[in-house]
């Protein structure tokens, strides 16, 4: 049999600077095409992929690999092409009996890498699987914290073992040392959530959003996927911006770091009509692809912490207007236009970046090593259950408006408007709008979870399952001790947009009252035998019963006028 050994990366693993890559004789890449014909994508996700699975390729070809780059409609056919060539020949000219050998980083996505090694089996060859490196944290490391106890879900989608986000994310912060000063944690606390649910005054202005002109083999991809696939969401390229090289990624990097981070943690829960981005990483795109390994923006954070840190809730991007303290390195103005008068200033600003604040560091590196490290580990202990887990028995069809973005309701017409434009909206639209919204309403996970993993930029099964029916619509408990439902006084308190919605928050019941109310009363009161005694929410049920027979019957009548008009389309 041939030494020879190929490295088949797929496309999510687009980094090249790979350790995997060092050993590899050759690269292989297959385009697969199948899974876009199947269902209807977001335009700028299929765009962002294959963009940036054939800058990889030419990347890679540049740093002298070997790389074999095949379109096929799946990975059978386009193993069939390369395993066919390679099993004719071997190094020496004859025949390789035994076939090629392949090595590929274990797929995050269930069951995908032992499909992909039996593929390979079948025809003739052999697939090694390794770590995979784009994860800052191994099975074997969840193993260690976790013990050798696993978890499974059960008949009743109840979680015959649960875990907990907080516990993970101490202990990661520990064995890497992320923000940790002598084995405890900088500034002495762990989670400074409660710094970071502030809404921006009205005169703020966000950064502007990191921007890379589509380049000639972007569009080039973009005009195929319009022609080759049935898509929804924007087709234009106009607000097509994200990094689809690991050059441009590493600058979307540099910029958040520089510009966004000030005011990340402070903001990074409100929401504020026509700003979909505020002071967002938005790298979690980049992230998912490989382009940017999770290490790099984690210590990125923690270095500018390190340099130009300040106590929590120290840096208000809201009161400090001076050049240097943070106006122009947080204006959308300054750095979105076109230069003129505000060039020395941003240069300024540039050099005497703004404060970061301990709790904006604290936030963003909690979203990297605790939770998108703690829900890749849940996902891989708890399906193949988990993709079905629906213990509310939720079964309605997603209403229309999640496909059309039409509905009176401001802050629902916003978060899918953001979708439908960017195929991106931020974690608490996703969780406290577009996922609150149909677990109150009724809607089954599962096509809610479909649902966002058609229309995300950055969504995979991996990452969408854990958090859209574990979390958004508590199909189990496995990561979560209770529901992220709420009325519209959430909303009301962390945005802008009640004010300017013909619904009205202050009510409940009768027409024009703010369909949450009802829809999160009919909720609780439909779910009460699962819900009552489930941790948290004993508070909630202590309202429950103080309402009485009359208010009932409101409220019910309401929710199923809003049920209704919302599956007609005429919310």
């Amino acid at each position: 049999m041939s030494d020879r050994t190929t490295c088949w990366l797929l496309g999510d693993q687009l980094n090249p600077d790979l350790d995997v890559l060092d050993d590899a004789d050759d690269v292989l890449l297959i385009e697969a095409h199948g899974f876009a014909d199947r269902k209807p994508y977001h335009a700028h996700k299929l765009t962002l992929v294959f963009s940036a699975m054939r800058h990889f390729r030419d990347e890679l070809r540049e740093r002298g690999h070997d790389v074999t780059y095949l379109r096929a409609e799946s990975f059978g056919e386009g193993l069939d092409e390369f395993l066919a060539e390679r099993g004719r020949q071997g190094d020496d000219g004859d025949s390789d009996d035994e076939g090629p050998r392949l090595r590929l980083m274990r797929p995050a996505s269930h069951g995908t890498g032992k499909r992909l090694r039996e593929l390979v089996a079948e025809r003739g060859g052999s697939l090694e699987l390794v770590d995979n490196e784009l994860f800052w944290t191994t099975p074997t490391d969840w193993r260690a914290w976790a013990g050798e106890e696993e978890t499974e879900i059960g008949p009743d989608d109840a979680a015959e073992r649960t875990y907990r986000q907080e516990h993970w994310y101490r202990h990661v912060r520990r064995e890497t040392g992320v923000l940790m000063d002598d084995g405890e944690p900088v500034g002495g606390e762990w989670n400074y959530d409660d710094l970071n649910q502030a809404t921006p005054p009205d005169d703020w202005e966000p950064p502007g959003r990191p921007t890379f002109e589509p380049d000639a083999l972007t569009r080039e991809t973009h005009a195929w996927v319009r022609e080759r696939f049935d898509t929804w969401g924007s087709d234009s390229l106009d607000g097509f911006a994200w990094p689809v090289t690991r050059e441009e990624a590493r600058e979307a990097l540099e910029q958040f770091v520089r510009e966004g981070l000030p005011a990340f943690g402070r903001y990074q829960d409100a929401m504020v009509g026509g700003e979909p981005f505020l002071s967002h990483s938005l790298l979690s795109p980049a992230i998912n692809l490989g382009l940017l390994d999770p290490r790099e923006p984690v210590r990125a954070v923690e270095r500018a912490y390190a340099e130009r840190g300040v106590e929590p809730g120290g840096y208000d991007p809201a009161e400090h207007g001076e050049v240097g303290a943070g106006a122009e390195a947080t204006s959308l103005d300054e750095f979105g236009g076109d230069g003129g008068d505000g060039g020395e200033a941003r240069a300024e600003a540039a050099a005497d970046p703004a404060p970061v604040p301990l709790n904006a560091a604290e936030g963003f590196v909690r979203q990297v090593i605790g939770w998108r490290e703690f829900v890749r580990h849940v996902y891989r202990e708890a399906m193949p259950e988990l993709a079905d887990a629906n213990q509310l028995a939720q079964s309605r069809d997603l209403p229309p408006a999640y496909w059309d973005g039409d509905t009176d309701m401001r802050c629902l017409s916003e978060a899918v408007g953001h979708v439908r434009e960017y195929g991106y909206a931020h974690h608490i639209e996703r969780l406290m709008v577009l996922s609150n919204f149909a677990l109150v309403y009724g809607a089954d996970p599962a096509e809610l979870n479909e649902w966002f993993h058609l229309g995300f930029v950055d969504a995979y099964h991996w990452v969408t399952t854990p958090n859209v029916v574990a979390m958004g619509s508590f199909g189990t408990d496995v990561l979560s001790s209770k529901p992220y439902a709420s009325s519209g006084s959430y909303v009301d308190r962390m945005s802008d947009h009640c004010a300017d919605c013909p619904y009205a928050v202050s009510r409940t019941t009768g027409e024009g009252a703010c369909p949450f109310n009802a829809l999160y009363w009919d909720f609780l009161k439909e779910n009460e035998k699962t819900l009552r005694g489930t941790g948290r929410m004993g508070l909630m049920y202590s309202h429950v019963d103080g309402k009485d027979d009359e208010e009932w019957r409101a409220i019910r009548e309401r929710a199923a006028r809003v049920r209704e008009r919302a599956a007609e389309g005429e919310l």
